[in-house]
């Protein structure tokens, strides 16, 4: 059984530009989705995953709890970016529980921080493939600072922050739930405003993992400085391809010359990733966050990769109210959805 109703969680996605939260119920019985909304914020709250100004990100917060009505406390949030560590690591076979007891050791050689300045956690994968005395344990490390400052704007919410998770694991968990796995090996790709991150799966297992410094944001500053307009002016000349300022031929030439940029950085993850894994091509690409909205992005990265994409609907495996839920806004805004609906899946007892 995967959770009653009593120790639910209550996802909370804190993006540097838009907040997302989303409650989901009875995953015993398949699931019931209850409420997604989302809020966006100021630019200069959150920078490169640093909460600038925790008073007003927690107000946010509390607005969001308010609008949609969520009166769980327990919530479980993600983080990413440069201080998050995940690596795959083979460590001599022992016990979990010796393991546990010498993971900082182990550790060590592979996180260039401090020992002292990070959290540690690990999930042991199995038996290495070429030697039956190691076994493959994927190690994650997250700088102490952050973890504390999500956990703490969260409370200051007045709420209860139950489990911080990888943003990278949070889209895991939910395309698992979508779409179960496989063999095959794929790639998730989540494209926010300031960051995205790349999860190559296979058998349900991730090979390999990067978070890169490009998102949306990215459109909107170039938007911004050519047509000389506030950020959140930029992000509507953006969404609706309009401006008094600029021509509907240069809006597009900003979108492709910056998403051209994004193909480019994913490709040299994937061939960075085939030269490890030469004989693991990858044939199909999730995406997610606001970026799996652009069509061009979509077809460009298709012939770019030579492999199928789509986006993911992180809805679709649970029953909604359709009460309080708008089928039309949720198809909308579904690839933003996906970290903060694998969140929501999660569990108080989960690891």
């Amino acid at each position: 059984m995967l959770f009653a109703k009593k120790n639910h969680l209550v996802g909370l996605d804190i993006g540097s530009r838009t907040i997302k939260v989303a409650e989901i119920t009875g995953l015993s019985k398949g699931g019931a989705f209850k409420a997604f909304g989302l809020i966006d914020i100021p630019p200069g709250l959150i920078e490169d995953g640093t909460i600038k100004e925790p008073e007003k990100v927690a107000e946010f917060i509390r607005e969001l709890f308010s609008t949609h009505k969520i009166k769980e406390q327990n919530v479980a949030t993600s983080i990413g970016g440069y201080s998050v560590i995940v690596k795959k690591i083979d460590v001599q076979t022992i016990s979990e529980e010796q393991l546990q007891e010498n993971i900082h050791l182990e550790a060590e050689q592979y996180i260039p921080y401090d020992i002292n300045d990070v959290y540690l956690d690990f999930h042991i994968i199995g038996e290495n493939e070429n030697n039956a005395n190691l076994t493959s344990v994927l190690l994650t490390a997250a700088k102490k600072e952050m973890v504390d400052d999500y956990a703490g704007v969260i409370d200051m919410a007045g709420l209860n922050p139950c489990v911080v998770d990888v943003d990278a694991f949070a889209l895991q968990n939910i395309f698992e739930f979508t779409q179960g796995g496989g063999d095959e090996n794929i790639a998730l790709i989540d494209i926010g405003a300031s960051k995205t991150s790349l999860n190559i799966l296979k058998n349900n297992q991730s090979l390999f993992m990067r978070d890169v410094s490009l998102g949306c944001a990215q459109i909107n500053h170039k938007i911004a400085s050519m047509a000389d307009c506030s950020a959140e002016e930029a992000e509507e000349i953006k969404l609706t391809g309009k401006s008094d300022t600029l021509s509907s031929e240069q809006i597009k030439e900003i979108i492709s010359t910056i998403v051209a940029d994004w193909c480019q950085e994913i490709r040299r993850a994937l061939d960075f990733f085939y030269s490890t894994y030469p004989d693991d091509q990858i044939k199909r690409i999730v995406l997610s966050g606001g970026g799996a909205n652009i069509k061009e992005f979509r077809e460009l990265l298709g012939v770019e990769t030579s492999a199928e994409v789509e986006v993911i609907n992180p809805f679709a495996p649970f029953r909604a109210d359709s009460g309080r839920l708008d089928p039309a806004y949720l198809s909308q805004v579904a690839p933003q959805a996906a970290i903060c609906m694998g969140l929501a899946t999660r569990r108080i007892d989960d690891k």
